[in-house]
């Protein structure tokens, strides 16, 4: 087995060429360019069948997104069915297929009444008699709405759906479906693993690549609708007048896809571009500033759609500079934005210049007490956890704490404290164990899903967010499974109450084969790693264990530097007689931001979670589990079950090495060994340094670290992808 320090240099990844064949027989050399729209050929019985029952394609081909729309389908079609069907502007004999709005054909049109309630993005794909004839239609208010029903369509010939008996309605159940670009200008992407920025600021505007429309395309597949271009640590040189105009050449790529440009604003741009001496937020002249910056940007991109700010976080400026509030802050820029239809995303991620108590309280005590403060365009983007990231965490305090607020839940896509894009980590299950939280505690609470979509507090704005991890690699992700997290955010934020194994079995099948011999054991695997990865890093609630700065493999013994709350030991607190952080209301009471009864739930050991019992509370290595054994053979017992997860996603990957293209299978295969050596040291290193606290013996069967912990604590990798800088 290579030690981690002989792995230093494999994150240099080798361009590969995209093969595109067509031929029939064994698998497919492929790249994972396409993502889950390869639109391979389906087998002759299936492409016949829906070529008979497509027949010519009715659909409108004025605007820029019925343009999108036709020429999906003639890519998708054309390639499952083996060659593109007939495209017709009107409805004829030979019709199989109506795509289109009231304004854009007859036939939709009769359905006024069906398509009532879709708003400017739903759709319906039914089964309806048109002059006599059944036909496949999809139908929708607006032309967008439009496009995402033929990206529907093509998945369910993709997954090899019956087009018989159709009755889809589809209603996006969040507002604002947005991904969170942490592209610096340099193209240097913090906490992103999949090569460079895919924005090449230095040859926009005038060459507009064609992969920035690639990516519009996937993204439309999903349904996102918003993408924020720059990181949130933000240059105030994004503001300027070259970079608008770059930024509006991206926008006039996306716009038929219907996606609007956001961009992340320094809260100190009127300093730094305007000349102020000041940035505060109740200052006439700052105030003007950003009214004019807004007007600038409005005439460049005339649906821009609004700012991200991180504020008074990590070194940021904000209003707090100012002693004014978060509120002031976010209601200055939604005053400038209101007029043009614009929103502010202000991030709720805030920790104070001292090291508090417990960092986890940090941004309900800042937020909790601003509910109802905040302009109508403002929406609140709150981290999924109270930390940042976490393998696993409890959902946020904030939600279910702010009712007068609508609240935008952010999740990370790319896999920052999951094992970076080598380790395969289904963030799927993630996501959906917390939009089904019950932010109450007693079953009849809205669960985060509901919080998210408004559905609970009435609210017109509703979003999600999602911290993106593409880049140039010719994959996009860094891996092909990472494209999965990509995709499962995309349905999610379309509909929050999916469930990730629906998701998973159509991303396995649109991405690999739609046979069940490959779809099942895929998923398996898919459904399983996110606990595995938990197993082997962070079982049992321990969290922020990773070493420093770049956050790759394990460092529990982490400590010193700037701030205690960047170290592993402030969080795990283990010593000689125990291990956890005490929330409790003993400890930093932490819990108490919690509704009654969860509160009361996650303040008792013997009813939290185990899952969670080290992150609210600190207990003896002793401490009897619900299994009957100690804490620490507990703990031990879950770094090892972590690691034979790992080898049992090799077996089956293994298993379907005749079924998948050679160039795919031999990469994840490759992502899989690494993952599996590392899976090792996390357990090896974790268990070498508990032990060096508690000096208890292993339990019975477990073998001991291969190496002392001087030797992991040695370990540097001072070239590890993503850091910050």
């Amino acid at each position: 087995m290579l030690t981690p320090l002989l792995r230093a240099g494999r994150w240099a990844r080798a361009g590969l060429v995209l093969v595109l064949l067509a031929c029939s027989g064994g698998v497919q050399a492929e790249d994972g360019y396409a993502l889950w729209m390869r639109y391979v050929p389906l087998a002759d019985a299936a492409a016949s069948s829906y070529r008979a029952r497509l027949g010519t394609v009715a659909i409108a081909e004025q605007t820029p997104a019925q343009q999108a729309a036709s020429a999906e389908l003639a890519r998708g079609l054309g390639g499952l069915l083996g060659r593109a069907p007939p495209m017709a502007a009107s409805v004829t004999a030979t019709t199989g297929l109506v795509v289109g709005t009231p304004r854009s054909s007859p036939a939709v049109a009769r359905l006024r009444q069906a398509l009532s309630g879709l708003g400017d993005e739903g759709y319906l794909i039914r089964n309806v008699q048109v002059d006599g004839r059944n036909v496949v239609m999809v139908a929708a208010q607006q032309d967008i709405g439009a496009l995402y029903g033929v990206f529907h369509l093509l998945r369910l010939l993709q997954t090899g759906a019956s087009l018989d008996g159709l009755a889809l309605r589809e209603v996006p159940q969040v507002r604002l479906r947005v991904l969170n670009h942490w592209d610096n200008l340099d193209r240097y992407v913090e906490r992103g693993y999949a090569g460079s920025s895919l924005w090449d600021w230095q040859t926009l505007p005038e060459w507009r690549d064609p992969r920035y429309t690639d990516y519009a395309r996937a993204n439309a597949s999903l349904g996102i609708n918003g993408t924020v271009l720059n990181n949130v640590n933000a240059s105030a040189i994004s503001l300027t007048p070259a970079y608008l105009e770059k930024a509006a050449a991206l926008a006039d790529l996306f716009r038929p896809y219907g996606i609007r440009v956001y961009l992340s604003a320094r809260f100190s741009a009127p300093i730094e571009l305007g000349g102020l001496p000041t940035a505060d937020p109740l200052d006439p002249g700052v105030q003007a500033w950003w009214r004019d910056k807004v007007a600038q940007i409005h005439a460049l991109i005339p649906d821009f759609g609004g700012f991200l700010v991180k504020a008074n976080s990590e070194g940021q400026p904000g209003p707090q500079d100012y002693g004014r509030s978060h509120a002031d802050g976010a209601n200055l820029l939604a005053d400038a934005l209101a007029p043009y239809d614009g929103v502010v995303m202000w991030r709720a991620f805030v920790y104070a210049h001292d090291v508090p108590d417990d960092r986890a309280k940090q941004a309900y005590s800042e937020f909790a007490g601003l509910d109802g403060q905040f302009r109508p365009n403002v929406i609140v983007q709150v981290k999924n956890g109270p930390i940042d990231f976490q393998p696993r965490e409890p959902f946020h305090p904030l939600f279910g704490a702010m009712p007068r607020t609508p609240l935008m839940l952010e999740l990370q896509i790319t896999k920052e404290y999951l094992g970076f894009a080598t380790h395969l980590v289904y963030l799927g299950s993630l996501f959906e164990e917390v939009l089904q939280t019950d932010t109450r505690g007693r079953g009849d609470g809205p669960n985060v899903a509901r919080v998210v979509s408004s559905v609970a507090d009435g609210h017109a704005l509703s979003g999600m967010a999602g911290v993106a991890n593409i880049g140039t690699d010719r994959n996009w992700s860094g891996s092909h499974f990472d494209q999965a997290n990509w995709y499962a955010f995309g349905r999610m934020a379309w509909n929050p109450q999916q469930r990730a194994r629906a998701i998973a079995t159509d991303w396995a099948a649109m991405t690999f084969s739609p046979d069940p011999a490959v779809v099942e054991p895929i998923v398996g695997m898919m459904m399983g790693s996110r606990e595995a990865a938990v197993n082997y890093m962070s079982p049992l609630g321990l969290h922020h264990l990773m070493a420093r700065g770049h956050h790759y493999g394990p460092g529990p013994w982490v400590d010193g530097g700037p701030r205690a709350d960047w170290t592993s030991v402030y969080y795990h607190r283990a010593d000689h007689a125990g291990i956890g952080f005490d929330r409790t209301t003993r400890g930093s009471n932490a819990v108490s931001q919690y509704a009654p009864a969860l509160a009361a739930r996650y303040g008792d050991p013997a009813r939290v979670p185990e899952s969670l019992l080290l992150w609210f509370h600190h207990l003896p290595w002793e401490h009897r589990m619900r299994s009957g054994r100690s804490l620490w053979e507990a703990l031990v017992g879950h770094y090892s079950q972590g690691v034979r997860q790992v080898q049992a996603m090799q077996d089956s990957w293994a298993s379907l090495h005749d079924r998948i293209d050679p160039q795919r299978h031999q990469q994840v295969s490759a992502f899989l060994r690494i993952q599996h050596e590392e899976a090792q040291w996390w357990r090896d290193a974790s268990v070498a340094y508990f032990q060096s606290l508690n000096g208890r013996p292993l339990p019975a069967g477990e073998a001991p670290p291969p190496h002392p912990l001087a030797y992991y604590q040695a370990l540097q990798f001072p070239f590890a992808p993503g850091d910050g800088r």
